[in-house]
């Protein structure tokens, strides 16, 4: 069998998202009998200035930690600063790290580090893999990232379209992320599409009275509307601050923002300016030990996403949520990916952005009707046992890695 050698600049003990998506999916494939290397920086997401080994191998997998500058994630300067530091390394570690044969599977972040690999792949031999979390550099475009525009977006996007061209497989995490991947000229039969996955046999409903950290964070009286993980610039959420806004009078009704990223930090900036404190709880985010009790805190959540970035991204806090047997509120496209999952499933709501007088009515309506909230709560959990499966997406893996490894 081939060897295999994953890219991304997080990976355990890191806990951010893709992070513990590669790290599970990696640990996995070592336990099967593949040997497994992770390139990698040596940051953690939520501390910058960590440094961890340069090398260990963790439950088998291989790690080789590339250095990169230290700036962390709060400046778009310093961000890019750290991206294009840790290409240069990346270069240098792929070479030292790639052989002839190995199948090399490279994640989107940083953005574009599958253009590297590209040519590291070419020149060791190797076949390439793209896992495509999120579309660069289309969402930066849509983001308004400065420089990202015009002529220098559309060299970004050649080379990336030459990268998926080349690939022997790119991994799409959703139907419409495979199709605009097919439309940019990508032959579709080297698209696949394997959604992200939460460690679904650990998270699992837990009833309000059995749940310790509603009584903590001073909830057990009142109906949750929760959030869990990050809020960047990719989410939406004024609909949900001019809801509350309309229930400013509704003590029964609280906000719990489980998490942190740049639309945290406003968001709370903003309860505080219109004096809606008594609505919103803020806490950071929870150990992956307390995920289960965390997630389970709320009565129903809410997901947001610009519609402008549907089929560019996939919010993966949505699996995290039907796990957990909570209600899912969607606020974006109503054509969108999730939207479409939740009304099929009837396990939540689909709003439009601004649709905040609708999303207070429903609220309301919602906490006072415990039992269509259990019954959508077990219908998301029933959606994701019989799609979204950790297990099911890692025999998902396997079978396409087993063809890959076929001459």
């Amino acid at each position: 069998m081939r060897r295999l050698i994953f890219v991304n600049r997080y990976f355990h003990p890191d806990h951010s998202a893709t992070s513990q998506i590669l790290s599970d999916l990696a640990f996995h494939l070592a336990a099967a009998g593949r040997e497994v290397h992770v390139v990698t920086g040596r940051q953690i997401y939520d501390n910058p200035r960590a440094s961890l080994p340069a090398t260990e191998t963790v439950r088998d997998v291989h790690v080789h930690r590339v250095a990169s500058t230290q700036f962390g994630r709060a400046g778009l300067l310093g961000r890019s600063t750290d991206y294009f530091s840790f290409y240069w390394s990346l270069r240098h570690g792929l070479a030292g790290t790639l052989r002839r044969g190995d199948i090399l599977i490279v994640k989107t972040d940083p953005p574009l580090a599958a253009v590297l690999a590209m040519r590291s792949a070419r020149h060791a031999g190797a076949r390439l893999v793209n896992w495509l979390q999120d579309v660069y550099p289309e969402i930066a475009v849509e983001l308004g990232v400065p420089l990202i525009r015009g002529p220098s977006a559309a060299a970004l996007t050649a080379l990336r379209n030459r990268s998926l061209q080349d690939a022997a497989a790119t991994v799409a995490v959703g139907h419409a992320m495979a199709q605009k991947i097919e439309s940019l000229g990508t032959p579709p039969t080297r698209i696949h599409v394997i959604a992200n996955w939460c460690a679904d046999e650990e998270i699992t409903p837990i009833a309000r009275l059995d749940n310790p950290l509603r009584t903590a964070w001073g909830l057990q009286d009142r109906f949750v509307v929760g959030y869990s993980g990050n809020l960047g610039r990719a989410h939406e959420f004024a609909t949900v601050l001019n809801a509350a806004e309309r229930l400013r009078g509704n003590l029964h009704i609280a906000f719990l923002m489980i998490g942190g990223g740049k639309g945290f930090d406003e968001l709370a900036q903003a309860v505080k300016t219109r004096g809606l404190e008594s609505l919103f709880r803020f806490v950071p985010y929870q150990n992956r030990e307390l995920l289960s009790h965390s997630l389970a805190v709320p009565d129903i959540h809410w997901i947001s996403l610009r519609p402008e970035l549907e089929g560019l991204i996939v919010p993966s806090k949505f699996y995290g949520i039907a796990a957990a047997g909570r209600p899912i509120i969607v606020i974006g496209a109503r054509e969108g990916e999730l939207a479409r999952l939740v009304e099929a499933h009837g396990c939540g709501a689909t709003f439009s952005v601004g649709e905040d007088a609708a999303l207070a009515e429903a609220i309301v309506r919602l906490a006072a009707d415990s039992a269509a909230v259990a019954e959508m709560g077990s219908r998301a959990r029933q959606m994701l046992e019989a799609n979204f499966t950790r297990q099911s997406a890692f025999r998902r893996w396997r079978t396409l890695l087993d063809d890959l490894d076929r001459p």
